[in-house]
């Protein structure tokens, strides 16, 4: 291996991968993510700091692409974590009313990659909000291991208030058409999910990228649309798919699920190499689609 060349997802050893999930999920922490790494592979600890978020990667759209205006807000959230919460609105060029787009982040704050993506989607015509659920703890801190530890001392059941209260005031924005979608990546999959059994009919269509299934307790309350995103190779998240599928189909839920072959949890991500160029674009393509559909 070159180590003056990137490392590209086909030389990374499949048990780096599996090991930088356990990291990016809060099983392990950096060091030990590293350590184990080098220890597993000749060529394990490159590996190992290859896949660690490179953001400069991540922008496909300027925060001044004149196509959007974007900034960010405060609003109340009541019963959430501080009574308070921040988010990053993107709003499209025009005079509005637009469809919204909640969009939710993974388990380590709003990053560099969310915002981007509430950019993307902005280009497409819709209303975007990407909160930050670690405003209560101070904000996003610049790098995912200390977000990923704030994220995860915070009170779970309040960040999802949080999560819930953004819904609400995007929903009800100024800008917004009324007409409600949600996308999220990891943990934001899986809020994505919950969102969608606990907003009801306020929710028109939810997205989530390999995400945790909604309580099965749940799922008769949802009532938006649901497009499902999966990584083949992800086997906690793929497990909980049949339990799911069943109690939608119980519920009458309206859903289409895609797997999408030879990619890993996060193949969306493109500042890390688990990024998969083809899926992502088909995936996101048939996001807005979904949207423009569902939100119209």
């Amino acid at each position: 291996m070159n180590m003056h060349e990137p490392v590209t997802q086909l030389e990374i050893d499949r048990r780096v991968f599996e090991l930088y999930d356990e990291y990016c999920h809060g099983r392990i922490d950096r060091r030990e993510f590293l350590a184990r790494a080098a220890a597993l592979t000749v060529g394990g600890l490159a590996m190992a700091q290859a896949l660690l978020p490179r953001y400069a990667l991540a922008q496909t759209i300027s925060f001044t692409d004149t196509r959007i205006k974007a900034q960010y807000v405060n609003y109340p959230s009541r019963g959430g974590n501080s009574g308070q919460m921040r988010g990053y609105l993107v709003q499209p060029a025009g005079q509005g009313p637009f469809p919204a787009v909640l969009v939710i982040h993974e388990n380590r704050g709003l990053n560099p990659y969310i915002e981007d993506v509430a950019r993307r989607a902005a280009v497409e015509g819709f209303l975007a909000l990407a909160p930050d659920g670690l405003y209560p703890a101070g904000g996003y801190p610049g790098n995912d291991d200390d977000g990923r530890t704030l994220q995860g001392n915070l009170d779970q059941g309040k960040l999802r208030t949080d999560m819930l209260n953004s819904a609400r005031f995007l929903k009800a924005h100024k800008l917004s058409s009324g007409k409600l979608g949600a996308t999220g990546f990891c943990w934001g999959g899986g809020t994505t999910n919950s969102l969608a059994a606990e907003l009801g009919a306020d929710l028109q269509a939810g997205a989530p990228f390999y995400g945790a299934a909604a309580e099965t307790a749940g799922v008769p309350k949802i009532k938006a649309a649901l497009l499902i995103h999966y990584a083949e190779n992800d086997e906690r998240i793929n497990a909980m798919w049949p339990a799911f599928e069943a109690a939608m189909r119980a519920s009458g839920v309206t859903y289409q699920m895609y797997m999408y072959p030879g990619t890993l949890h996060g193949f969306h991500n493109n500042s890390t190499p688990r990024y998969n160029e083809a899926a992502a674009k088909l995936a996101w393509e048939r996001t807005v689609a979904f949207f423009k559909k569902h939100l119209a």
